[in-house]
């Protein structure tokens, strides 16, 4: 079956999650978030991942009301942050995010960062929430190996989605590998080099599909078996980056996108952002 801009991949639990999704990092402007998500459910989009550090969940809630579109048909992720890590703490910054979401269920939470040593206590209270039927699934973001193996060690749910930074410079083959082995969806945040596109090889394969470079990476991603939510404020932009369902790309050319990895980090190293 050929997918299409709703269609979604089957988490660990049976949740399903669409392939393409709007990033709202950064997306602070007043009625920026609200315009940008209205755009995206517009072009067919039904996923939106938010975080109380993006300081726009309100804006989140407020647009998924005034959209339209029927609530369960989409996507919300949300996560906690570094400071709000530990048992405690963790059930009150959700509880928090809820509020200024204004939704009774959230579909995905994730731990934002692994950050010191709190993620397992974080954990536990990721799944008290969703036995209690509070969140859909439970993941982590920016997670290498060693924090999933770690991770293991403690909890009885393994992660439905890992969020890392994931590009063509940056193909993370060892965690796709063990996402994959492990029942653990693989997410790209910033999957396009936050506009570092001037790749000969991509810019050769936009020409040869007739595609821009944007939405062969963002195609990759998915022939990759690779969640990606690429993060845009302008409409034209967004239905763009949405039009990658009438095209696929071959095994040659998805190598030499593979081909391309220099284990590159526009974001933090994970190892590094502690606190």
């Amino acid at each position: 079956m050929s997918l299409t801009i709703k269609s979604t991949t089957t988490l660990n639990n049976g949740v399903q999650m669409p392939w393409l999704g709007l990033g709202v990092w950064k997306v602070t402007a007043e009625g920026e978030a609200r315009r940008a998500i209205h755009a995206a459910l517009e072009a067919g989009y039904r996923s939106i991942d938010t975080a109380r550090i993006y300081k726009n969940e309100e804006d989140v809630g407020d647009a998924i009301r005034t959209s339209g579109v029927p609530r369960d048909e989409i996507f919300v992720t949300t996560k906690i942050w570094n400071e709000d890590q530990g048992y405690d703490r963790t059930l009150v910054a959700f509880e928090e995010s809820r509020k200024r979401l204004g939704l009774d269920v959230i579909d995905l939470l994730l731990i934002h960062w692994p950050g010191t040593d709190k993620f397992q206590d974080t954990w536990r209270a990721f799944e008290k929430l969703y036995k209690d039927g509070f969140v859909r699934a439970i993941g982590v973001s920016n997670f290498k190996v060693h924090h999933l193996k770690k991770l293991a060690e403690t909890s009885s749910i393994v992660p439905a989605v890992n969020q890392v930074e994931y590009h063509p410079l940056l193909t993370q083959k060892e965690l796709l590998a063990y996402a994959k082995q492990n029942g653990i969806q693989l997410e790209a945040w910033s999957p396009l080099m936050q506009g570092n596109l001037d790749q000969p090889v991509l810019q050769e394969l936009a020409a040869k599909y007739g595609k821009t470079v944007a939405q062969i990476i963002l195609r990759w991603d998915i022939q990759s078996g690779v969640v990606t939510i690429p993060k845009s404020v302008t409409p034209s932009r967004i239905a763009e980056n949405g039009n990658l369902f009438d095209f696929s790309l071959s095994d040659e050319d998805m190598a030499k996108i593979d081909g391309l990895n220099q284990d590159h980090r526009f974001g933090s190293d994970p190892d590094k952002l502690l606190f």
